[in-house]
């Protein structure tokens, strides 16, 4: 009697899926977007440029920067006494090509 193996067509690690569950919860905000749009646009800023021209509290800005960071939507770099955010366009091109894969299978 022949065995049956069926493969599978969608060869994904869990260390991606956990990453794109973090990419996909991360930035499934309206104002986590609006971040990343407006980091987009500066190229890199700190969290005081950024409460600043979105006009909301240090502490909300910190936190939605957090899980964007714990997503690694975005990048810190320390210079001096500040810390710059920037967009971390690798992992977002990762991510599309991941979320792509998902969607042909």
């Amino acid at each position: 009697m022949p065995s049956h193996t069926v493969s599978n067509p969608l060869e994904i690690d869990a260390l991606s899926l956990k990453n794109a569950s973090l990419f996909f919860r991360a930035i499934n905000h309206d104002f986590r977007q609006k971040i990343m749009q407006l980091i987009h646009k500066h190229g890199r800023m700190t969290v005081t440029e950024i409460y600043v021209k979105l006009r909301r509290e240090q502490c909300v800005v910190s936190s939605h920067l957090a899980v964007l960071r714990d997503a690694k939507l975005v990048q810190a770099e320390r210079a001096g006494k500040n810390i710059f955010y920037s967009v971390n366009y690798e992992q977002i091109k990762h991510l599309q090509s991941l979320a792509a894969e998902l969607l042909k299978n």
